[in-house]
Parts: structure tokens; sequence; C-alpha cells
């Protein structure tokens, strides 16, 4: 929280601190899955996919155990993997399919940002453009998403 003077908190550092990776685990000491645009645009397929399955615990099987959503449809951002599956628990219920619109894809070590707009169509065939944020973390041999951020576009589009 930020106090009066626009500060944070002792406890707002603290958990700060701890959610960084240590010093120890730069990108200079890493090693560096390899990858390429054509493959982090895949696991935007892979998720949409898992949509698909209408199966929340599959699509929430994409997000690293520490993720954060901050979904289009619900003001909550969710935190913890049961959050995240209940948030896909509901959305599922609106049969999403998603098509990407416009990307931009970078790449560093270990991580990947897939950013850009995409449209959800839905069983009753509503449509919703939003713009999004993947952030992909290589973890354990696998693409994991860290960071998803999804929000409805804020002016009318044609």
């Amino acid at each position: 929280m930020l106090g009066a003077a626009g500060a944070a908190s002792a406890q707002d550092r603290a958990a700060t601190a701890s959610a960084m990776p240590p010093a120890s685990s730069t990108a200079a000491t890493a090693v560096c899955a390899s990858t390429d645009p054509d493959r982090i645009a895949a696991l935007f397929d892979r998720w949409n996919a898992s949509l698909a399955t209408g199966d929340p615990a599959r699509v929430a099987a994409n997000y690293a155990p520490d993720a954060v959503l901050l979904p289009t449809v619900t003001n909550e951002p969710r935190s913890t993997p049961a959050d995240i599956r209940d948030y896909f628990v509901k959305f599922l219920k609106n049969k999403p399919q998603g098509t990407i619109d416009k990307r931009i894809i970078k790449i560093g070590c270990n991580v990947a940002q897939d950013v850009g707009t995409y449209t959800f169509r839905f069983g009753d065939g509503s449509t919703v453009k939003a713009r999004y944020t993947y952030v992909y973390e290589h973890r354990d041999g696998q693409w994991l998403i860290a960071h998803h951020h999804s929000s409805a576009m804020p002016e009318k589009t044609r």
C-alpha cells in the first residue's frame, strides 16, 4: 500500500523483494531456452485449444503456480492456481474462442512477451475485442504463463 506521502510500506517492500528472483538467477548465469516467435505464438494456440476443452483445470495448467491473471470480464485479480481455475469455471460457460488480430512478440532469456489485440467469439455469437499481454517464463522445461492481462478495448472498433 502507498502511504500518505506515496511511499511503499515496509510490508509492501518485503513482499516485492520476496517476489524478485535472487541475484544469482540473472540471465548471465541462466541457460536460456531456445525459442523463436513462431513457438511463442503457438503458446496462445495451446491456451486457446485448452479453452475449447471446456475444462478449467486444462486452462489453468497453462499458468505458472505463481502466475497473475488480470482477466477481461471480472474486476478481481487472480494470483493463485485456485483463483485462476475459478475464473475459468465461469468464463468457459460462455464457450469462448479467441483470434489474434495483431501481435508483437519479444523474446529474452527464458522469458517472452506476446502483446497485442484479440477478439473473442462466444457460444451465443457475441464478440469482445480486447487488448492482451502474456508474459511467458520457461520453467522446468516448459513455457508457462507468468502474467496474463486482458482488457476490453476502451474505444469502439470498426
